[in-house]
């Protein structure tokens, strides 16, 4: 074909085509408002669509609350885990899933009655990847419901944005402190009474490739006019004349080669925009893993007017952490007192609906990358100082089941007394320097226990505590519990009651007599199997066959004839009286005594008889242990819930085996209790003011009452001043077992006894600098542990100050001798002085023929 026919079909088709083009310009003109309601239809039936499918995408929800264990200390690397897993959650939807809809939401809430409890919300179909989390057995995740709110007076809110240059970063905020702390000091003080609450919600989406492209695009392109204007501003200034400026015409005035002057006109190089760095220019939006869009909604509630808005400016100030290059500030503006936000119409419906279905509308800007959200990937850490709640520990109130710990300083400022329930209170171990309050704290302890209608006994070697809590015991439904054993007295007047080792009356097996009696004895001596076998032997069968004595006497209704303790002098080194005592036995018995007991060696029995004599030059212990029917009887006390008061006459040698002897006997009728059921088993609290008198190294009993007695309703607390002068068996089963544990100030050595059970919180240090009345405590309370914690002690005039009844005392006190049995200390005297006189009397009017071995037995020291 020739080239000019070509040309000219060539054209032919374009202005046919422009043609066409013309006649669809005007067809569209003239149906211009058609095609645009056509289009309208189809954005609104698209729109309608993708909120239908948003809804229910957004209806179909797993919740999982993350609790984590007071050692929880996650790596950043665990942290960084947790995020892209948190992100692969949020896009696990259903294919049909609009892209607004692909969210996880991180709930933030408090309401007074918990610190801070951390939920994750997203697709269900993310359950099982949200169940086992990167940090491990630190943080349980459990399945929770969706929260069910109740309506409150008062409401604001907000919704936080990263406002900023597009690719700049939050502050890189240190995992220690926690990154929480801001927020949990924010919502510390929340009143639940009052109907307090408030959330933070942190809503993540993946990063859409679409999205992300033209947010780069839009980025470079700003970038780049910026740096186009900046060259234009310097090329402004270089070109500029020189009258426009004084400084510059005077300068060519005095330099002279200005007076030749330029050539007007002479071209100026044009400073050229300068090159940018992409990634430098793009930020954290260069790097797309880790990169989520985020929204973060704040609601605040109250029932009070005010609490709200002061709780949302609180938080407000609480993001203030995170304020680098960006921050988290909140959306809205201020006309005078008028805030213009989330609020207000017509955003304020807008808001609830973001918050009921956690639909993301990010505002400009919400990018993020993962490290820069660090802190709110994880729940608060060790490191993290979480107020302390009504629903973590009680408040004391008189009456209730509650055991009194000590006054706590919220963040709120106020003190309230701390309190842990009587079952959860097992075993308490005190430590610290004389005179700091701990014996003070036992003692309101006790009183409380005692207006609980709680049983207990208080071993107080001081002598005067009884004076101190006799004016807040005194009333008519604790009197009739409380019995007095003060072995303090001095006077004969002076009222005492009384406690036979070894009294049958209460019908108890005689071999637990026995064996609590010579266990006390080896504890506080020292004996053993090795260090002492012949003495521990020539104990257990002098006291085996007094046992068998009183157990005859008491058979008999004899039971003012029974032996006591001191008559094992008398069967040891008076033939007649061992003839009479042994005919009580069995023949299997008297083996003993007429084959082993002549070839002991006389000075042999010194060692048994040397602690009797020391026991017995005391009148007041002589008298106390030398009479035959007990007022003592901690069975009984256990098991009827009585007030016993046990006042011993000092913390020498022979003080510390009459502490050994109660202690024994504590652990043999708690253990007796085995024939109660478990449902009849009252609580029973033991007092035992310094422990050091048990400090023997083959002391075990201590250990034994923690390992063995929980199960029969037993409870002890210990206070003692040196830890670690106890023996190693029983201070690890003090620790192992201990729902309590505090100290007051000391020596760093004895300190450190305690701060080792409270790693990377508190410091001996930290102690050693407390004031007195001061502790360091932590508590067991329902089977978790709380602390430990900054308390001071409680006094008895602070806490039952109203109960004080001082006309009272002297009542409470003659009450208490009745309910311990006392007579004046001149009459016990005579009683235990008398005491044997009377077995010999008793065994005589019963004495059987014996065998010639019999008659033999330890002739030899007539």
């Amino acid at each position: 074909m020739e080239p000019h026919l070509m040309a000219s079909g060539m054209l032919t088709m374009g202005a046919a085509f422009i043609d066409a083009l013309a006649a669809f310009a005007r067809w569209t003109l003239a149906n211009s408002w058609w095609l645009a309601l056509i289009a309208a239809g189809v954005l609104l039936g698209w729109n309608a669509l993708q909120q239908r499918l948003a809804a229910e995408a957004l209806s179909q929800r797993t919740y999982i609350e993350l609790t984590p264990t007071p050692q929880f200390d996650p790596s950043p690397e665990q942290i960084w885990r947790q995020g892209m897993q948190l992100v692969r959650a949020a896009g696990s939807g259903p294919w049909w899933t609009p892209r607004r809809a692909r969210t996880l939401r991180l709930r933030l809430r408090a309401d007074g009655t918990r610190p801070l409890t951390y939920r994750i919300e997203a697709p269900a179909t993310a359950h099982m990847l949200l169940a086992q989390t990167p940090y491990g057995a630190r943080v349980h995740a459990k399945p929770a419901a969706p929260i069910a709110d109740k309506r409150r007076d008062h409401m604001v809110r907000a919704v936080l944005t990263l406002h900023g240059e597009p690719g700049s970063r939050l502050r890189d905020v240190p995992l220690d402190p926690d990154p929480l702390q801001p927020l949990l000091d924010a919502v510390a003080d929340l009143d639940a009474d009052l109907g307090d609450m408030a959330e933070v919600c942190v809503d993540l989406s993946p990063a859409s490739r679409w999205h992300l492209v033209t947010r780069r695009w839009q980025t470079m392109q700003r970038a780049r006019e910026k740096a186009r204007r900046e060259a234009q501003r310097e090329a402004r200034w270089l070109t500029q004349d020189s009258t426009d400026s004084l400084p510059i015409a005077m300068g060519k005035l005095l330099d002279p080669a200005e007076w030749r002057g330029n050539p007007r006109g002479q071209m100026v190089m044009s400073p050229q925009p300068r090159r940018l760095d992409r990634d430098e220019v793009l930020g954290k939006l260069a790097h797309t893993p880790g990169l989520v869009r985020v929204q973060i909604l704040v609601r605040c509630a109250s029932n009070a007017d005010g609490h709200a808005e002061q709780r949302l400016s609180r938080i407000n100030a609480a993001m203030d952490v995170y304020a680098g290059a960006s921050r988290l500030s909140s959306l809205g503006w201020s006309l005078g007192p008028v805030r213009i936000g989330p609020d207000r119409w017509p955003w304020k419906d807008r808001f609830d609906k973001r918050w009921t279905t956690a639909l993301m509308r990010p505002a400009r800007g919400g990018w993020a990358h993962i490290e820069e959200l660090a802190g709110f990937l994880k729940p608060p850490t060790v490191t993290a100082r979480v107020p302390l709640m009504e629903s973590d520990m009680p408040t004391y109130e008189v009456g209730k089941d509650l055991v009194p710990q000590g006054w706590y300083r919220g963040s709120d400022g106020r003190e309230r007394l701390l309190a842990t329930r009587e079952d959860d209170t097992l075993f308490e171990i005190q430590s610290g320097k004389s005179g700091w309050g701990k014996t003070m704290r036992a003692q309101v302890q006790a009183v409380a226990s005692a207006h609980n209608s709680r049983g207990l006994a208080f071993v107080d070697p001081h002598g005067d505590s009884f004076a101190d809590v006799a004016r807040y015991l005194a009333h008519d439904a604790i009197m009739d519990k409380v019995a007095l054993f003060d072995l303090t007295v001095r006077e004969p007047g002076d009222m005492l009651g009384c406690w036979n080792l070894l009294d049958m009356t209460s019908r108890q097996p005689p071999h637990e007599v026995s064996a609590a009696v010579i266990e006390a004895f080896a504890s506080a001596l020292g004996w053993g199997d090795l260090s002492a076998p012949r003495a521990l032997t020539i104990l257990t069968k002098a006291v085996e066959a007094l046992v068998s004595v009183n157990a005859a006497a008491v058979a008999a209704a004899a039971s003012k004839q029974q032996a006591t303790i001191f008559q094992v002098q008398t069967l040891l080194t008076d033939p007649t009286f061992r003839h009479l005592a042994l005919s009580t036995l069995e023949p299997q018995a008297r083996h003993w005594w007429s084959r082993s007991f002549p070839d002991i060696p006389k000075d042999a029995l010194l060692t048994v008889l040397n602690p009797l004599e020391r026991l017995g030059a005391s009148p007041v212990t002589r008298a106390f242990l030398g009479c035959p029917l007990s007022g003592y009887d901690i069975r009984r006390a256990m098991d009827d819930g009585h007030v016993l008061w046990i006042c011993p006459p000092g913390t020498g040698p022979t003080d510390r085996l009459l502490v050994s002897l109660v202690v024994h006997d504590f652990l043999r009728a708690g253990l007796s209790r085995r024939d109660l059921p478990e449902q009849q088993r009252r609580s029973f609290r033991f007092y035992l003011d310094e422990l050091i008198s048990l400090a023997q190294d083959s002391s075990t009993v201590l250990a034994e009452i923690t390992e063995q007695l929980r199960k029969f309703g037993c409870r002890l607390h210990g206070m003692t001043q040196v830890l670690h002068r106890l023996s190693p068996t029983t201070r690890a089963a003090l620790m192992q077992n201990a729902s309590c544990l505090s100290t007051t100030a000391g020596s760093i050595d004895a300190i450190t006894e305690i701060t080792d059970q409270w790693p990377d919180t508190v410091t001996p240090h930290d102690v050693a600098g407390l004031d007195r009345w001061w502790h360091y405590a932590s508590f067991t309370v329902a089977g978790k542990r709380v602390g430990p914690l900054l308390i001071r002690g409680p006094e008895l005039a602070e806490v039952f100050g109203d109960l004080a009844q001082p006309g009272k005392v002297a009542a409470l006190r003659q009450a208490a001798h009745d309910n311990a049995g006392a007579l004046p200390l001149s009459k016990r005297t005579a009683i235990a002085l008398a005491q044997e006189q009377r077995v010999r009397d008793f065994l005589t009017t019963r004495a059987t023929p014996t065998t010639d071995d019999d008659d033999d037995a330890g002739d030899q020291y007539a």
